[in-house]
């Protein structure tokens, strides 16, 4: 047989190999997705009970249940602002079945932190965008005014303290775009977690937090806190008497947050899809956006793929803040 005839046949061989081989990968997969949920998932909460991540967490894990037909077990993983819950899901076999709650934090830590041991948007999987919340900053009732511009006013003659539920949180950097366009000599006191962060506020250990409307509510409901303004360009239907904090004496002042859900990188597409598509069912249900509302925040939804460019986006734009707040990798 000629030479370039065999190098021919060498050739079929070897494509028929890789081509048995895709079809097998390919029909692995297919399968695993008919089959998808065929255990319990694993829902990573990066942070303490309480919360506005936990809250996020607990309110889709449990109608996500009854979508999948599968339980959603929710598992909180505090520790390094975040880190230890999100890097335990991005080493997490791609199959679906462990699962992150993301949120704003996640798109910050590439600014902040100059280890991180995980590359955000390569290493996950977006899933689908949940909800957005409206942070509220909120004082120790023993705190002598009610109002923003009371408040600069006091924090110029008077030491006033921050929490955060960790650095890079939202929590923390809103609380340094406030000082930043205030003037206000702020310090910044990070818990390990929203939690602990609110509980300082409430036992009058600092005076100060910016925390989810779904966190801190009942507690202004309660008494314990006092609203001041919302980190939001516009008013929020929770606390509609509350005004913005752009309206209130600092203009341009944002500072929202976002909750989603990831998965480890190269999961299924299938699988993806079929979380996917049983977030959005779930954020539909009437019951499910009421909850939501109810506690200021704003169901969203959408395809996964929107999900990721939204990551992307937060991680740049975050770093832009970051730099203009001139705040150093830890």
């Amino acid at each position: 047989m000629p030479i370039d005839e065999m190098h021919l046949i060498g050739r079929r061989s070897g494509f028929a190999v890789i081509g048995g081989a895709l079809c097998a990968l390919f029909a692995c997969a297919l399968l695993h997705a008919q089959s998808f949920p065929g255990k319990p998932i694993r829902l990573i909460v990066p942070s303490a009970p309480g919360g506005g991540i936990d809250y996020t967490g607990r309110v889709i894990g449990l109608k996500l249940a009854d979508q999948l037909g599968q339980s959603v077990v929710i598992d909180n993983r505090a520790g390094a602002s975040g880190m230890t819950g999100a890097d335990t899901v991005a080493k997490a076999p791609a199959d679906g079945y462990t699962l992150l709650v993301a949120s704003t934090s996640l798109a910050v830590m590439p600014s902040i932190y100059r280890r991180v041991p995980f590359d955000i948007v390569k290493d996950f999987s977006a899933v689908g965008l949940v909800a957005r919340s409206r942070n509220l900053l909120v004082v120790h009732p023993g705190v002598p005014v009610r109002s923003v511009r009371e408040l600069i006013a006091y924090g110029k003659a008077h030491p006033l303290m921050f929490s955060s539920s960790g650095s890079g949180r939202t929590s923390h950097l809103a609380g340094e775009r406030f000082k930043q366009l205030t003037g206000l000599p702020l310090t910044h006191v990070p818990y390990r977690g929203t939690g602990p962060a609110i509980g300082a506020v409430i036992a009058g250990e600092v005076q100060l937090i910016f925390g989810t409307i779904p966190s801190v509510l009942p507690h202004v409901r309660g008494g314990r806190l006092r609203a001041l303004g919302i980190a939001s360009l516009k008013r929020s239907a929770a606390v509609p008497d509350v005004p913005t904090i752009a309206e209130a004496g600092v203009p341009g002042f944002e500072a929202d947050s976002w909750y989603g859900i990831v998965g480890p990188a190269r999961m299924p597409p299938p699988v993806v899809k079929t979380l996917n598509d049983a977030i959005n069912r779930t954020l539909a249900l009437p019951e499910t956006r009421e909850r939501f509302e109810t506690d200021g925040s704003e169901p969203e939804g959408g395809s996964a793929d929107a999900f990721h460019r939204l990551i992307a986006a937060e991680v740049e734009h975050w770093a832009q803040v970051v730099k203009a707040a001139g705040l150093r990798p830890e």
